[in-house]
């Protein structure tokens, strides 16, 4: 009797959650944010693995929803089940800035158009949930795009494979990479 490799279980990310990548946002090389978008039309903004925040050892300083003075995005509040009363970003509204201890801020985007559902307080006390487990526990927000643009929702957008052909490009045309 032969025992076979038992192959290892897709996570949940990749079971019920489709990656969707917005790459050097605002024109800033390699601040590439990832948008898991569930088949109930959710979106989780995190940071792709390519941002500089989780490349080169990094440590974060501080991070702050406090948008501008009149902005918080820790004061959202929603209720019901259509999530009336959250914040409408659209797809370049600031979500937080995370400033590393070397002294570089890094402003994170919504990425997408919708109402702003939550934001990941965790990560204010445990900062290194963002650099330990930035598709799960470190996630940045949670955004529901309205029903209508659900699907037009990703127009824009770059699909894994997409983003792997823009990861590889940079890498044969920097001398250094991200």
């Amino acid at each position: 009797m032969e025992i076979s490799e038992q192959k290892e279980a897709p996570s949940v990310i990749d079971r019920y959650y489709t990656r969707w990548y917005r790459t050097d946002l605002k024109g800033n090389a390699c601040e590439d944010h990832c948008i898991l978008q569930h088949s109930n039309r959710i979106c989780v903004i995190t940071l792709a693995e390519t941002h500089p925040i989780l490349q080169n050892g990094q440590s974060i300083k501080s991070i702050n929803y406090q948008i501008s003075a009149g902005c918080s995005r820790l004061n959202n509040k929603v209720s019901g089940k259509s999530k009336r009363g959250g914040q409408f970003l659209t797809e370049y509204a600031p979500l937080c800035r995370i400033t590393c201890t070397d002294g570089k801020e890094y402003t994170i985007f919504s990425c997408i158009r919708g109402r702003l559902v939550e934001v990941n307080e965790d990560i204010l006390t445990r900062p290194e949930l963002l650099l330990e487990k930035p598709s799960t526990e470190g996630y940045i927000a949670v955004i529901l795009p309205k029903f209508e643009e659900s699907k037009s929702v990703t127009e824009g957008l770059l699909n894994r494979e997409q983003y792997e052909e823009v990861i590889s490009k940079r890498a044969n045309q920097q001398s250094e990479p991200c």
